[in-house]
């Protein structure tokens, strides 16, 4: 069988036009490393399947093999699925191809990309028929960033990326128009009736958290810092769910001292983070606008929640998303530094946020639409599930100077995945994304 080899999943055009003018056999391998060590019979398991499911691609569960490492650690991968188009899904490094798929699909394309190659790819393929996953360990390959996954989340909006984030963006815009998952620029429903909704409050800044002893006195105060002007009232509900290690009897003893302060104690039913927003939400003192503070972080200074309060008023939109810093859990600048998502833009930013794994912090939400829709019960992308949700529909608009600390430190939820909880997240964020296409593709349909 033939094998070939890519440096990595970026690779130019014509790198990929080279290997499918080249291949000859029904199939071949793609290797994206080097040194892969195939389990007996794996390569013949891999043509067995591609044959049974008659589909144009395969890949497979591996063990990895770390420096220093006795024994090899097992590194499944996730199902393909219809929104699975984040550029840097996990294939593996060893990629079965059925030739004459390949080759259909290359002769589409008409860009000529240095860096998405292979993403434009395995996008045209996907359209041709099915990527199948074995979840079998069917080869080792050498680990080669050690990185804690932590360290690993920002690298698709490091500056430095640019212009491979370019390339990527318009890989996936052309997949949206193919498959009629496109949204067309600057076309919004009405929104008015929303901002018409009386509250008590201009704003709320909401605090969801669970045994956060260590960080919650530090969000709580930088809220209570905000300098808002009048006529705009703000205040911060804080809602903490079954904490067990004294992060309560802070919120209480805060809550004495300032009455801009509400907090809500959850019962002991399941919550998590979605449904802490919900409680916030539908809390009578919460304010038009519902502004987001994590309780491990804090504001960048005693401007964040009136500039918020400005863009919502002169940009009349349903979500606004601002920048942010990375700091350690002092305060400390950490690289990249700031945070702005600068592959957002107004014409296809909803477009493009079907690709990427995230919209940015912090948000800030449209609080009577938002209530319309409510957050998943979940205590991880929440805050994505909303954000496609409303940008299917809605405008939202950018700060996109500094106005947030996100601070990592162990503690984080994020801080060390392991490759299960790595894993299950990835999945959760695909089936998000397969969800909201599905709704696009069949709103189009109706127009």
């Amino acid at each position: 069988m033939q094998v070939f080899s890519l440096q990595g999943r970026l690779c130019s055009t014509a790198e990929i036009r080279r290997i499918a003018n080249e291949a000859s056999d029904k199939y071949f391998l793609l290797y994206l490393k080097p040194q892969i060590r195939w389990v007996h019979f794996a390569e013949e398991r891999m043509v067995q399947v591609l044959d049974y499911t008659n589909g144009v691609m395969t890949y497979a569960d591996r063990f990895r093999l770390n420096d220093g490492d006795e024994q090899p650690v097992p590194s499944p991968v996730i199902d393909y699925q219809q929104g699975a188009l984040r550029d840097d899904f996990d294939f593996g490094s060893a990629i079965l191809c059925r030739t004459d798929a390949v080759r259909q699909a290359v002769s589409g394309m008409t860009a000529d990309y240095q860096y998405a190659g292979w993403y434009d790819l395995r996008l045209r393929l996907s359209r041709l028929g099915g990527l199948v996953h074995i979840p079998e360990l069917l080869y080792y390959e050498q680990e080669e960033d050690l990185r804690k996954s932590g360290e690993k989340l920002f690298d698709y909006v490091n500056p430095s990326n640019r212009a491979v984030q370019i390339e990527m963006e318009q890989c996936v815009t052309d997949h949206l128009k193919a498959v009629g998952g496109y949204l067309t620029p600057y076309q919004y429903k009405p929104i008015d009736r929303f901002f018409a909704e009386e509250t008590a409050v201009t704003a709320s800044v909401i605090i969801p958290c669970k045994n956060r002893v260590r960080t919650i006195r530090d969000a709580v105060m930088s809220a209570l810092s905000q300098e808002v002007k009048a006529p705009y009232i703000y205040n911060v509900i804080v809602v903490d769910d079954n904490s067990t290690d004294g992060t309560a009897d802070i919120i209480r003893e805060l809550a004495d001292k300032d009455k801009r302060l509400v907090y809500i104690a959850q019962d002991k039913t399941w919550h998590a983070i979605g449904g802490n927003w919900n409680m916030a939400l539908e809390h009578p003192l919460c304010g038009r606008y519902a502004v987001q503070l994590d309780s491990d972080d804090t504001y960048f200074d005693k401007t964040t929640v009136q500039r918020f309060i400005d863009c919502f008023e002169q940009e009349h939109c349903a979500m606004v998303v601002g920048s942010y810093q990375l700091t350690d859990i002092d305060g400390h600048p950490l690289p990249p530094g700031k945070i702005d998502h600068a592959e957002w833009t107004e014409e296809n930013g909803r477009n493009n946020a079907l690709r990427i794994n995230g919209l940015g912090a912090p948000r800030g939400f449209l609080a009577p639409l938002l209530r319309s829709i409510h957050f998943p019960t979940t205590k991880y992308g929440e805050d994505y599930a909303v954000g496609l949700r409303l940008t299917r529909e809605y405008k939202l608009s950018r700060i996109w100077d500094v106005v947030y600390n996100c601070r990592r430190w162990d503690d984080n939820s994020d801080a060390n995945c392991d490759i299960e909880a790595m894993n299950r997240n990835n999945l959760y964020k695909d089936r998000l994304r397969t969800w909201e296409l599905q709704a696009r593709i069949y709103l189009n349909s109706q127009h």
